[in-house]
Order: C-alpha cells, then sequence, then structure tokens
C-alpha cells in the first residue's frame, strides 16, 4: 500500500488479538464512541446495542473515540456478534470477559484485558460512520480489515482488489528474494533485481 500511496493503513501497534494466533477478516463496521460525563443521570450504552445489532455477515465491529478507561467489548456481544455472522471486532481500548470470548472463539483484537465496564463511562454515538485513529488511520464502512499477529490492516473497499493484487505479486516476490539469499547471494544483489526486501 505503501507503493499505492497509502501510507496510514495500520492501526497503532497496541492493538493486537486476544489469541496471538488469530487472524481476522472482514468488512468494516465503523463505530465511534465518547466518553460519558460522570454526571449525566441518562448513563447508559447510547447507540452500542443498535450498533451490535446492525452488525451483518463478514463485517468486523471496529472502535474508536473513548478514554482508556473502561472496556469497549465483552463476551455477550460476542455472542450476539457471533450469531448474527460477523468475524471479529477490532477496538481502539479494551475488552473483557476474555475467557468467555476465548471459549467462544470469536477474533477480537483490542489493546488487552481491563474489567471495567463502559457503562456510566462511555457511549456509542454514532456508527457506520467514517472514524479516525489516533495515527492519522481512518476507516470507512466496508473497507477491508485484515488482522493477524502483526497488527491490524485497513484497505480502502474501493482500492482492494489493486491492493490485493498487488500484496499477492509482493508476496510471490518475496519468495524469490528469499531463494536468492538462500542460494547465497547478498541481500544488496537481491535488492537490485527484485526491488523487494
Amino acid at each position: 500500500m505503501d507503493v499505492a500511496g497509502l501510507k496510514r493503513q495500520f492501526l497503532p501497534p497496541a492493538i493486537g488479538g486476544l489469541v496471538p494466533e488469530t487472524i481476522l477478516a472482514g468488512r468494516a463496521m465503523p463505530v465511534l464512541e465518547a466518553d460519558l460525563d460522570a454526571d449525566d443521570p441518562a448513563a447508559d450504552f447510547g447507540l452500542m446495542l443498535r450498533a451490535l445489532d446492525d452488525l451483518k455477515r463478514g463485517e468486523v465491529y471496529i472502535c474508536t473515540g473513548g478514554s482508556p478507561d473502561y472496556a469497549l467489548w465483552g463476551g455477550l456481544m460476542s455472542t450476539r456478534a457471533m450469531t448474527l455472522g460477523a468475524t471479529g471486532a477490532v477496538l481502539d481500548g479494551y475488552h473483557r470477559d476474555t475467557r468467555e470470548i476465548v471459549h467462544l472463539g470469536f477474533p477480537v483484537f483490542s489493546h488487552g484485558p481491563y474489567a471495567q465496564d463502559q457503562r456510566t463511562r462511555g457511549r456509542v454515538v454514532d456508527f457506520r460512520v467514517q472514524i479516525e485513529f489516533g495515527n492519522g488511520c481512518r476507516v470507512a464502512p466496508g473497507d477491508v480489515i485484515f488482522g493477524d499477529i502483526d497488527g491490524v490492516v485497513v484497505i480502502p473497499s474501493d482500492r482492494a482488489v489493486e491492493i490485493v493484487r498487488l500484496a499477492l505479486a509482493k508476496a510471490s516476490g518475496e519468495d524469490d528474494v528469499r531463494r536468492m539469499i538462500g542460494e547465497g547471494q547478498s541481500a544488496e544483489a537481491a535488492f537490485a533485481k527484485t526491488g523487494i526486501m
């Protein structure tokens, strides 16, 4: 994607899978979170339940916007998302109910476990809108989300076919470089021949 001019496509490195071997792929259903005023008498989840119920098959619930003072996702949310055919959740914050989520086998990427509930602390204010993470990575509805042990990347939906084609070509080229280096060629010589390292 760097070659294609897309240079801010990875989510912050603090966001990782509950289980390191987890692989997540799907279309983004972006969710915008915000902190609640502690004195707000109407403290609830905002649009969270509606957003959760709106998940479609093959979608990823991807959320940012709140402070890191509470969990944005839990076991019951994972159960509901699975029944709807969602493929995972990606959170710019924490999750809770780790054992339950691991038992379900539902792919969740987050900053880690933290049991503090979001009720009375944060709420969903919008969903199916473009969101932006603190490192400048933007996510629009329908973008392709891919996560594994090395992080989570966002592929804009209108460039997905092009980017996947380029990625497959690069992976094939890396196989050639691996072979060249294995046969004793220098990294410099392999790069000069392929432009890949």
